[in-house]
């Protein structure tokens, strides 16, 4: 399984974010190049405690299924996902400042290492590993850059 810890898998990461245009099209969903690139800085602000969400009830119940499902799985997503409401993204910022920042974010991975990671419960997964922390957040990257063609 690939690694955002690892600096060539993570500049394979990084040179998919580039690649993308403001032509850039989905395959499928209903964001645009903008909106997706937003929406994927935001689990990543959690990775690193930045954005703290809180756990529903829902969360609670099924989020260790799926978090095992997710982890143990070297599976890609699949498509059309439930997303947290969260992570929703309606409207659409400068396609080029959102490139920098996911492309800080990720970068961020390889220079903190896993100590970087947050010890804080993941919203809807729950107690989670710097490893399993990287594995979803690698999921759902190349998920969104696939999305779009990269």
């Amino acid at each position: 399984m690939k690694s955002l810890f690892n600096k060539t898998d993570n500049q394979e990461i990084v040179n998919r974010i580039v690649a993308l245009t403001p032509a850039s099209q989905a395959r499928w969903g209903k964001m645009n190049v903008s909106q997706m690139l937003t929406h994927c800085i935001q689990p990543l602000r959690v990775a690193f405690g930045d954005l703290k969400l809180k756990r529903s009830f829902i969360a609670k119940l099924l989020g260790g299924y799926y978090k095992k499902k997710l982890t143990r799985d070297e599976q890609p997503f699949t498509r059309n996902l439930p997303t947290d409401g969260a992570f929703i993204v309606v409207e659409s910022k400068e396609l080029e400042e959102e490139k920098s920042k996911l492309i800080a974010l990720v970068q961020k991975f390889v220079q903190l290492g896993p100590q970087g990671i947050t010890k804080d419960t993941h919203p809807f997964f729950g107690e989670m590993t710097p490893q399993e922390w990287d594995i979803i957040q690698w999921k759902h990257l190349d998920h969104h850059l696939n999305q779009f063609g990269v």
